[in-house]
């Protein structure tokens, strides 16, 4: 039998995921070994409290108070805590004391990667992130390997579970949002404070980590314009399936050419949209998630899987573990993130897109010649436009309007919205969507 090096691994927290990577840690150690070469000790696992319950039943004498203790001496370093402090400060002497860093930390990486990773090739570690995007999705390592040689234009995609799953219920039952989100924190779908999920914060801070990956460039959080699905009702819901959209809440990062004295920029987004129900996107149901990958030489690309979960989450942060193992084994130094240019990120009015719009307009001669008058002043064409009528508790007649436009720069349809809010002809602007994917 070969005699295998034993590489000590530090794990910093033990919630969900990271109970479920201390058993199979634990568990799988034989298999582990004859994968990497290297005996994997779980060392110790540092928590704020070692006597809380926890979803799986691991031995006490692992538990600690003391992170710095635990990893002095470690060889990798598991940082499974969440938020930024003293999540950041532990990462930082992991990385100097030697150690490699594993981590799903998409809220720390979001707002302070660019100084972990100056650090982590100051010192020749590795920082591996692949579970702080998409869960058990590999979409971390295709942007930084297999697609490091090709130029990618666009990504796209559904990178938060608990938004996808209100969304994805509200469609197929015509359901309620507020009774909907209420279910989902039933369920264990949506955390007791919703607000990172349902307003585009978390979604905001994997789209960075995505958009620094694919265009090599530090994206920093701040710059990514971000929405929610707060405003989503069910009559937002039907007209959309009356176009043959569904609505997703999409994280979008894309190249923008270089446009007259415009530069090349890229643009890094968050927010609900309009999916036609015939691209793969608009199948993603339930909790999932999926990321659309455009690039140059290898075309359009998608990775589909659960979004979320403490089993699943595992499965990427151990993937990381091997790697960062077989490394040590191997010798040398870790491999960095590729150089980081400094292209600038655009403002949301710079995208070019295409809108639905839904007014509710008094009903009389000459108003659908208003409203579109109103759009082209701006240079905004009518594509569709869909008509019904109503009447009131009064009997007065009232109209509304479904407008879908043709494509245009952001800031041309936003500023086309403001003519209609201002309009005589025009009672209520009832909701304004994206269009994306085509």
């Amino acid at each position: 039998m070969i005699d295998h090096r034993t590489l000590r691994v530090a794990l910093l927290g033990a919630g969900s995921v990271g109970s479920q990577v201390a058993r199979l840690l634990i568990e799988r150690a034989d298999e582990l070994e004859e994968r990497t070469g290297a005996r994997l000790e779980l060392a110790g696992i540092a928590v704020r409290d070692v006597d809380a319950p926890r979803d799986v039943a691991l031995p006490r004498e692992l538990f600690t108070t003391e992170a710095h203790e635990l990893i002095v001496g470690s060889d990798i370093v598991i940082e499974l805590m969440g938020g930024i402090e003293p999540a950041r400060t532990l990462i930082l002497d992991a990385l100097r004391s030697g150690a490699d860093v594993v981590t799903g930390n998409k809220a720390l990486l979001a707002t302070h990667g660019a100084e972990i990773f100056d650090v982590a090739d100051q010192v020749g570690a590795s920082v591996s992130y692949e579970a702080a995007v998409a869960a058990a999705i590999p979409i971390i390592r295709p942007l930084k390997d297999s697609l490091a040689g090709d130029r990618v234009d666009r990504i796209f995609g559904i990178v938060n579970g608990t938004t996808n799953y209100i969304l994805d219920r509200m469609d197929k039952e015509g359901a309620a949002f507020d009774a909907v989100l209420t279910d989902a924190q039933r369920l264990g779908y949506a955390e007791a404070d919703p607000t990172a999920d349902v307003e585009g914060h978390d979604a905001a801070q994997k789209a960075a980590i995505l958009a620094s990956l694919a265009f090599h460039t530090n994206v920093p959080l701040e710059a990514v314009h971000c929405e929610g699905i707060t405003g989503v009702d069910a009559d937002m819901i039907e007209n959309a399936r009356g176009a043959g959209f569904v609505i997703k809440l999409l994280a979008t990062c894309e190249r923008l050419p270089a446009e007259g004295d415009e530069p090349e920029a890229i643009s890094v987004r968050v927010y609900p949209a309009l999916v036609s129900r015939e691209h793969p996107l608009a199948s993603v149901h339930g909790g999932n998630n999926a990321v659309y990958v455009e690039a140059e030489a290898a075309g359009p690309l998608m990775f589909y899987g659960a979004g979320a979960g403490g089993v699943q989450t595992a499965s990427a942060i151990l993937g990381d573990v091997v790697s960062a193992a077989r490394r040590h084994i191997a010798g040398g130094v870790g491999v960095g993130e590729s150089a980081r240019g400094d292209q600038p990120v655009a403002p949301i009015g710079r995208i070019t897109t295409r809108y639905q719009i839904t007014l509710e307009v008094t009903d009389e001669h000459g108003v659908l010649q208003t409203v579109a008058g109103l759009l082209a002043e701006g240079g905004v064409s009518v594509a569709t436009i869909e008509q019904t009528l109503s009447h009131d508790a009064d009997g007065a007649s009232r109209a509304r309007l479904v407008i879908g436009t043709h494509r245009a720069r952001e800031q041309a349809l936003s500023d086309a919205v403001a003519r209609l809010d201002a309009s005589d002809v025009v009672e209520r602007v009832v909701s304004v969507l994206r269009v994306e994917g085509d």
